[in-house]
């Protein structure tokens, strides 16, 4: 017994270093956009590849441990939870990465930080870090009680994301010449609700693994 409890405390820290460096990607993506700082944004792509790394270690690691130890229960629940956690990771440091590349090709566009200031981009950002942080927090203390705090968070990017498109229409409006940034700043947004989306996505995974219950299907948390 001693032995699996061994092997799987090893493969929560696997899933804890990739959760740090996919924050950290993260963190440096934001100061990235608002900066404009493309050898930043060219570190975050160099080091998407270790994220990608960590992924296929942790899925591999995890099928060897249901492979060999045949888990049951909480054990099981918990070794499916790392597996779609480190997935929604990667997907999480995808979108990092995707926010890193339009720094380095900014082909003259570059940000009108009034318009910027207006969108509450660094707002999403923050609430997104925040997002990601606490459900850290959720599985390492397996404390389950974050969970409707950290998807009310998901609701004020949702808004955010919403209320983007009132705010660039006029102002797209009254100044054709940057439609092209404002169409590229709409993807910007959009990718920042999706990683929104994806740290849902993990609390839920938590949640299933804590407490047994599936949100996605009407649960209570």
């Amino acid at each position: 017994m001693k032995h699996t409890e061994k092997e799987l405390q090893a493969l929560k820290e696997e899933v804890s270093h990739m959760w740090k460096l996919v924050l950290s990607q993260l963190e440096k993506a934001k100061q990235a956009f608002l900066n404009g700082e493309v050898e930043l944004a060219r570190e975050i792509v160099s080091r998407e590849k270790r994220v990608d790394a960590f992924e296929l270690k942790i899925d591999s690691d995890c099928e060897n441990y249901i492979a060999l130890y045949s888990p049951v229960a909480v054990d099981l629940r918990l070794v499916l939870s790392l597996i779609k956690i480190s997935i929604t990771l990667e997907r999480i440091g995808d979108f990092a990465e995707s926010i890193a590349r339009h720094v380095i090709d900014r082909d003259g566009c570059l940000q009108d930080a009034q318009i910027v200031e207006e969108l509450q981009v660094e707002k999403m950002f923050d609430t997104l870090i925040g997002m990601l942080s606490d459900s850290f927090v959720a599985l390492e203390s397996e404390n389950t009680r974050l969970s409707g705090k950290i998807m009310a968070k998901d609701n004020e990017i949702d808004i955010l994301y919403r209320t983007s498109f009132d705010i660039l229409t006029p102002y797209l409006q009254e100044n054709p010449a940057r439609i092209r940034c404002g169409l590229k700043t709409i993807l910007i947004l959009r990718k920042l609700e999706r990683i929104g989306d994806h740290c849902n996505n993990i609390v839920e995974e938590i949640v299933f693994y804590v407490d047994a219950k599936v949100l996605k299907h009407g649960g209570g948390h």
